[in-house]
């Protein structure tokens, strides 16, 4: 399963660790991702989703089908 937020769009990123003798090594910076149950009323069921803290957030705003089908999500084959 890729690390990527289905409705963020959030992604790794890659950036330098620099040490004190300012050596630069690449390392990546991983979202922060959570896999949820989440209620969809209009389905009558629970939607197991992987999500980004952010996206959480944003869905206790939005209602979870219509940011779906912004993003053009079919949250059926989830």
């Amino acid at each position: 399963m890729s690390r990527i937020c289905k409705f963020t769009g959030k992604r790794p990123h890659t950036a330098n660790k620099v040490s004190h003798s300012n050596i630069k090594t690449k390392k990546r910076q991983l979202p922060n991702l959570q896999t949820k149950r989440i209620w969809w009323p209009e389905g009558n069921r629970y939607v197991r989703l992987r999500l980004s803290t952010r996206a959480m957030r944003t869905l206790r705003k939005r209602s979870l089908d219509t940011w779906a089908r912004e993003v053009g999500i079919d949250l059926t084959k989830h």
